[in-house]
């Protein structure tokens, strides 16, 4: 009886992949060795008639290439990262082993090791982000809180169309593999698609591996259609238009209330004045008020006021030099992208610790509260991340537009709620990407106001 085989670990996938890189050259020069024996096989006292078969000249480098992008595979499928990589999460991936880094347990377990840390944050997080697009109230505190009642029992997917592509059908897969990993249940197989073809094709209830996917309702491309997935309390009518309404059932639509509700966390960061507060989403922000900039989106919010600096190449253009503030400058992250970009900056910052660290950095900061300085328009640009809690947000950002020049731009990081539930403060919104704070302590959907004052 053969050896019980053992599960095969990282550092095993990675021995591999460094033998057989190894032995790349020995690899092809056997192959020409069999190439030629198999000609000399075809022949007699090798007399020359034709070639036998075919022979494309193999490099090495193209070899160990394909040796790299499948190790890196290997180690993706035997670590089963797809049940919990977000959809996003699968398509960088997939776009990294186009050009892949080097193949080390180090770097695999930079890549991956975060997986295995919070595999619950990423079920979550992919959850909210196969929503977050579909409707405003999946970004809505107020609305993904259990018990009430605000969270869509239906979408729309435009251009379903095409059963075999399209990108209604990818979001379709989308929303259904998120809800499949927040449920425990088996993935949408690429079987359930083609069922679904079959099914409105031949008007008949289609079967895979012995269980029937679809229940069909309206059977022709020229009329309304229907169907109900089994197992996943979601119905699809797909409309001559080329529309296709996705409704969930009562359970189905409680399990996202809930993802949703886990995942935000139970303190709603712009909850009315008085509402008893909640821990925070997570451990790392202690303090409601405060939630660092992370750099990404600090990078964001000066793009978007356009507080330009060096381009990818590290070049810096003729560009004027501005005067930027930032009223609640915490330990001075968005100081020190200002700075960088070769810009003056002022922050104010009401804790004095917070304000000390920002001062060690160099930067020009005073310890105040924001809200009791008197404003003065002499301000080229705002970049501001204002505290979320109790919208105490709105009175910030007005206040700071006061000390704009005119013709100044002002962005702001604020709560989506501010856009989506509240509408308060008017200007050009921009969704920053599900949990962009996470590392500060809070998945709260968050955005960017940009407004200017008139000239």
């Amino acid at each position: 009886m053969g050896a019980l085989a053992l599960p095969r670990t990282v550092r095993d996938l990675v021995e591999e992949y460094d033998q057989k890189n190894a032995g790349i050259e020995d690899a092809i020069a056997a192959f020409d060795l069999a190439y030629d024996a198999l000609g000399m096989a075809a022949t007699v006292q090798g007399a020359y008639v034709e070639p036998v078969g075919s022979k494309s000249y193999l490099h090495a480098s193209d070899l160990r290439k394909n040796l790299l992008k499948s190790g890196w595979k290997a180690i993706w499928m035997r670590l089963q990262i797809d049940r919990i990589a977000s959809a996003k999460d699968k398509q960088l991936f997939e776009r990294t082993i186009a050009d892949p880094p080097p193949l080390t347990v180090d770097n695999a377990r930079a890549t991956f090791g975060d997986y295995f840390e919070r595999p619950r944050f990423h079920i979550l997080r992919g959850l909210a982000e196969a929503f977050a697009d579909l409707d405003p109230a999946y970004k809505s505190h107020a609305k993904v809180r259990i018990g009430v009642k605000g969270l869509p029992k239906r979408i729309i997917l435009s251009g379903w169309g095409d059963y075999s592509y399209g990108y209604a059908r990818d979001r379709f897969r989308d929303i259904v593999n998120a809800l499949a990993a927040y449920q425990g249940k088996p993935a949408w197989e690429h079987g359930e698609f083609s069922a679904m073809g079959v099914a409105f094709d031949l008007g008949e209830d289609a079967v895979l591996d012995g269980r029937t996917y679809l229940k069909v309702a309206r059977r022709t491309y020229e009329k309304d259609e229907e169907f109900t997935t089994v197992d996943r309390g979601i119905t699809v009518r797909r409309f001559a238009n080329g529309n296709a309404h996705v409704f969930f059932d009562k359970w189905t639509l409680l399990d996202i209330n809930r993802a949703l509700a886990e995942f935000y966390g139970e303190v709603l960061p712009d909850a009315p004045e008085g509402e008893a507060a909640k821990r925070p989403s997570t451990e790392v922000a202690k303090d409601l008020q405060f939630y660092w900039s992370p750099p990404a989106v600090v990078a964001s919010a000066c793009e978007f006021a356009e507080v330009y600096g060096a381009d990818q190449y590290g070049r810096q253009y003729e560009r004027p030099s501005y005067r930027v503030l930032e009223p609640s400058c915490g330990d001075g992250r968005i100081l020190d992208e200002i700075r960088q970009r070769g810009h003056r900056a002022l922050g104010f910052e009401f804790d004095p610790s917070r304000a000390a660290e920002s001062r060690a950095k160099g930067h020009s900061v005073v310890t105040a509260n924001f809200l009791d300085q008197a404003p003065t328009p002499e301000f080229d640009k705002v970049v501001m991340n204002p505290p979320f809690y109790g919208r105490h947000y709105v009175k910030h950002v007005e206040h700071a537009m006061r000390f704009l020049k005119p013709g100044g731009t002002l962005v702001s990081i604020l709560p989506a709620t501010a856009h989506y539930d509240h509408g308060e403060l008017k200007g050009e919104w921009r969704d920053l990407p599900v949990a962009s704070f996470a590392d500060a302590g809070t998945n709260v959907p968050t955005g960017m106001i940009r407004m200017r004052r008139a000239a």
